[in-house]
């Protein structure tokens, strides 16, 4: 896949895993491995983009006695995935159009 598509998809796949609830790293990795893979090394700087860009923020739980950061959507990043959703359409079209359906001959 294309490494910037994949950033792309990444980003809103990070951002719809924590819609239900709020989350930390290891359990974002787990929850999204069952449609794309991503690794510790390519998550951490995707959340810190995301937060820079306002659309998570992160806050500090203390967990067997260490602290562990969890990460809440905002609803700039609510808003991004639909954004996301929206421009799928065009993206679906661009998708027929390489694959030669919706042709004029």
């Amino acid at each position: 896949m294309d490494a910037q598509l994949k950033r792309g998809l990444l980003e809103i796949c990070v951002l719809a895993s924590l819609e239900q609830e709020d989350s930390y790293g290891y359990k974002i990795i787990k929850d999204i491995s069952c449609c794309i893979k991503i690794s510790e090394s390519t998550l951490y700087p995707i959340l810190k983009r995301l937060e820079s860009a306002k659309c998570l923020i992160v806050y500090s739980v203390e967990h067997n006695g260490r602290l562990r950061k969890y990460y809440r959507i905002t609803d700039a990043g609510k808003n991004r995935i639909g954004e996301f959703l929206d421009e799928w359409q065009d993206v679906m079209s661009v998708y027929s159009f390489i694959k030669g359906e919706h042709r004029d001959d």
